[in-house]
This record gives structure tokens, sequence and C-alpha cells, in this order.
């Protein structure tokens, strides 16, 4: 079972960001706070995507932890979730829209690894 990552320093952001572009993996990212009443309602659902998805890297970012990096993506609304491929953007969404939440995820994250090949043998 996986669960998302808490950021703890830009270094560790790096690194992540690095390591799953060289694994192939999209990273969903979820940009809250402590305070934030959506961001805690919401938080039991991202904590089951990930568990669901452990071929996809789920990261948390707590706002007024990592100034820095919140800043770097212009966050102005929490929660706001990020899809990230090859170190790049792919997809937003702003707002506890758990239906939105498991889109954004189903789109970028795509199939486990495998499972597209099986799948088209199958076929």
């Amino acid at each position: 079972m996986s669960a998302p990552v808490d950021i703890q320093s830009i270094q560790q952001w790096n690194d992540i960001l690095e390591a799953s572009t060289e694994a192939g993996k999209t990273i969903i990212v979820d940009f809250s706070a402590e305070w934030c009443p959506p961001c805690r309602a919401i938080a039991p659902r991202y904590e089951l995507l990930a568990s669901k998805n452990p071929h996809v890297q789920f990261l948390r970012v707590d706002v007024d932890e990592q100034r820095q990096i919140a800043e770097s993506f212009q966050v102005t609304a929490m929660p706001t979730f990020f899809a990230i491929r090859d170190q790049d953007v792919v997809g937003m969404l702003r707002g506890a829209d758990p239906q939105g939440l498991a889109r954004l995820v189903q789109k970028h994250g795509g199939p486990e690894p495998g499972v597209a090949e099986t799948q088209k043998a199958v076929l």
C-alpha cells in the first residue's frame, strides 16, 4: 500500500521529481494547508487514491511550510492538485472535488506498468 509523501524540503522535492522522471512515473501533488477545512475533508480520498495507484507518485506540500515550492506553482487556493509527468505540469485541479481528483489521477496517471501490454495480449 502506497501513501502520499509529505515534502519536507526543496531538496527532497527535486530528488523525487528527478527519480519519478527517470522511472517514468506521474506525480500527483496536493498543495494544502493544515488550517484548511476543504484540505482536511479531501485528504482521506487523496490517501485512498494513493493506495489504489501505486504506480503513481503522490506528494503532499504544505503551502505554509514549503512556500517556495507553492509560489513556483502559483498556488492561490487550497487544495490545489497538479499532475506532473517528465517534470512538466500536465493537469491541474483547484478545490476539494473528489470526482475531479479521481479523473485527474485516471487521466494522467496512466495504466499500471505492464497492464496495457497484458490487456492488449488478451484482446
